[in-house]
């Protein structure tokens, strides 16, 4: 509890840039957690959209006991911006923009001329090595990876991968926070590209939709047998629904491109569902339909 103070106290204010999802859903743990939070996105129609959707999500984890502080009392914690220039007054930065390398280096280059030079850095990337995205800026040695997971309110890990010229004061840093907000952390030592998690799952994932591609089995079966078979709370293509095939794709690509590894080439068939607009769940089909 005394660790967790001690952040609280150092950081009390942290910029999560990008809106969507994960973005979202970083701001509403960290508000949660009593960090305050400027949200920033170029888009408007974006940042409305997680005003609600972040108070709709305390409404129901406070309904459900899942959290004590009633719902508006930590939505005074968060802001939401389009300025990013107000990423001038944190203490501390998570991107969480969609994977494009150079979209996220150049927002780091942005970043690193507004903030003040021992602010922190951070992405939320699931595949980009942190790397390549730390020499976009001047301060490699305060910058690492947080990779948190979907629906981040719920999903308990955060990855924290170490750069080439992390420092371990910035680790143990990131590890805290992440800690203050309720979160188990893994510390990814060697930056790989997709890290842990993503790289044996992708790896089964891919493994999975080619087999239901060359009639080896059905997708259901897949999946059972993953259950059933290695005790998988859910099977590997049921997952990539829920994620969304266009997600999976984009950080498998990601993957593939920075390791060369065939494992994580992409079968034709999921991308045939994508171009046919069967992203799962949230279009109402992909390896499965949904009503």
């Amino acid at each position: 509890m005394r660790e967790r103070l001690r952040v609280m106290e150092k950081t009390k204010h942290i910029f999560v840039a990008g809106a969507g999802l994960m973005g979202s859903g970083i701001a509403q743990v960290a508000a949660t957690a009593g960090f305050r939070v400027t949200l920033y996105d170029v888009v408007q129609s974006s940042l409305e959209k997680a005003r609600a959707s972040i108070s709709a999500s305390l409404e129901k984890l406070y309904g459900k006991d899942r959290i004590t502080i009633p719902p508006q009392e930590i939505m005074v914690n968060l802001q939401f911006t389009r300025k990013l220039e107000d990423a001038g007054a944190c203490d501390l930065v998570i991107e969480a923009v969609p994977e494009v390398k150079k979209l996220k280096g150049e927002l780091f280059q942005k970043l690193d001329t507004i903030c003040g030079e021992t602010v922190l850095f951070a992405s939320n990337t699931s595949a980009i090595p942190i790397s390549v995205l730390a020499d976009y800026c001047g301060r490699a040695e305060l910058f690492c990876g947080v990779h948190f997971f979907s629906p981040v309110p719920l999903m308990p890990l955060v990855e924290i991968i170490r750069g080439e010229k992390t420092s371990d004061p910035t680790i143990d840093a990131f590890r805290q926070i992440v800690m203050a907000m309720g979160k188990e952390t893994i510390t990814v030592a060697q930056d790989v590209p997709g890290f842990i998690v993503n790289r044996v799952f992708f790896a089964a994932a891919l493994e999975a939709a080619r087999l239901v591609e060359k009639e080896v089995s059905h997708a259901a079966d897949v999946d059972k047998a993953m259950q059933l078979g290695c005790g998988w709370k859910m099977g590997p293509l049921a997952t990539c629904d829920l994620a969304g095939l266009d997600v999976i794709v984009h950080a498998a690509d990601a993957i593939y491109e920075e390791s060369g590894d065939s494992v994580f080439k992409v079968p034709a068939s999921m991308r045939k569902l994508i171009e046919e607009g069967h992203l799962g769940r949230k279009s109402g089909r992909g390896f499965y339909r949904y009503s």
